[in-house]
């Protein structure tokens, strides 16, 4: 067994000059693959976007100018999916590297648990900050979107994939949340958000909805409804609470994705984004068809190849359209609720984190299915936390914490107080 800070130093040393022992002293700070930084490479995951240098930083870079920038972290492919495992590089669990780290954002949460006093930043598309947060065990905000500039953010989807932090303690998230969000004209979502107010607001009620532990694994059931007891026990009030339509969201969330992804993808076709080396003595469609095929991975083809028939003569209105007016009763289904709550409450996934063989394996529907509970927040545009909440066979459980739009503040005092009640454990790497 071996301390988890020294290998990753050690990795991060090919991205960035630094020195280590001045960890203690400055934060240090990673960026998922996604997102801009002059002096780095920007892939988001992706051979189509080998080699591409970015020459501006993005707006979270330039906000947390004074503090260490120490490398990009692994993600699936343009964010499109659940275990890093789509991408160009497979991070491994720091409790254990024969497990999937979650995804997108795999990389930023192992690198969240192992350096400490690291701040790592993730994007999610669709849960894909809670779901590395729960499976490496730390903590993973996902604010309102258009709190954090998107400004410098590759595109997978653009309604969604909101910029979000993950740590391994609460102080960390309410120290540098202020600091990389604001107002950016750059950003028309961002240009129009109210002012962060964080204070010590008391998490008082919290909303379960009325059956969500079905179909989760026995662990994963055990750890939350305990988790909702000691709730219980630091005088928070919990209520079962009917959402008819959140039913809907995962259907609808996929529609709506690869829709804007395929939207999206359409301009890495070999000529203006991304790789240029494709054979130009083609004909057109031949070439944009062998370059694309070449470049792209399969969960990017089939996001880019399902996208587009989404949007193909009646499939716009019976499809598209109705996920949209879907995605408006599941709004409204949470508005109700925390209308009447400070949060409510989820399990962050359904089950451990699976080996990294057995995500490799698994079909695209069944990989995606596993973000029910991560993506209905973000497909609504709210704000959400998973904290660790158990643990079986050494591996984290999370629970997710879900609040109204622009108000991460509740979300910040159930971080600060779930972390004096529960006994979190650290990672480690093992050799």
């Amino acid at each position: 067994m071996s301390s988890g800070r020294e290998p990753l130093i050690e990795r991060y040393r090919m991205f960035s000059e630094f020195d280590a022992s001045t960890l203690d002293e400055v934060l240090t700070y990673s960026l998922s693959d996604d997102i801009t930084a002059r002096g780095f490479q920007a892939t988001a995951g992706s051979e189509m976007l080998k080699g591409y240098r970015p020459l501006f930083d993005a707006a979270v870079v330039s906000k947390m100018n004074g503090n260490h920038l120490i490398g990009k972290t692994n993600m699936d492919e343009f964010g499109f999916g659940m275990f890093s495992v789509t991408g160009t590089g497979i991070p491994r669990n720091p409790f254990d590297p024969e497990r999937s780290c979650g995804g997108s954002s795999g990389g930023a949460a192992c690198a969240a648990a192992l350096l400490e006093g690291h701040v790592a930043l993730g994007t999610s598309g669709g849960g894909s900050i809670t779901s590395p947060a729960a499976f490496c065990g730390v903590l993973g905000l996902t604010p309102t979107h258009g709190r954090i500039s998107r400004y410098g953010q590759i595109d997978g989807v653009s309604s969604m994939g909101p910029i979000g932090i993950l740590a391994s303690k609460s102080d960390l998230l309410r120290k540098y949340l202020p600091l990389i969000s604001g107002k950016d004209d750059r950003d028309p979502v961002s240009a129009a958000q109210p002012e962060l107010r964080i204070g010590n607001r008391k998490l008082k009620t919290a909303a379960v909805p009325k059956g969500i532990t079905d179909n989760v694994s026995d662990s994963v059931r055990s750890a939350f409804e305990d988790s909702v007891e000691l709730l219980k026990s630091m005088s928070v009030s919990v209520e079962i609470v009917d959402m008819p339509h959140l039913k809907y969201a995962m259907p609808a969330h996929y529609v709506v994705s690869v829709t804007e992804a395929a939207t999206n993808l359409v301009q890495y076709c070999g000529m203006r984004c991304g790789r240029q080396d494709g054979d130009l003595s083609l004909p057109f469609n031949d070439y944009f068809v062998s370059f694309r095929s070449k470049y792209f991975g399969t969960e990017t083809k089939l996001r880019s190849i399902m996208g587009t028939y989404m949007t193909m003569g009646d499939n716009r209105r019976n499809m598209y359209l109705r996920s949209l007016g879907a995605r408006n009763l599941v709004i409204n289904d949470h508005k109700r609720v925390l209308g009447e709550h400070d949060v409510i409450l989820t399990p962050s996934m359904p089950f451990i984190s699976p080996k990294i063989d057995d995500a490799v394996r698994m079909r695209s529907a069944d990989s995606y299915m596993t973000g029910r509970f991560a993506a209905p927040p973000v497909f609504c545009g709210l704000p959400c936390l998973s904290v660790p909440c158990g643990y079986s066979d050494g591996m984290p459980i999370g629970m997710q914490f879900i609040s109204d739009h622009w108000d991460e503040d509740i979300l910040l005092s159930a971080a600060d107080l779930w972390e004096k009640a529960f006994d979190m454990k650290t990672a480690e790497v093992r050799s």
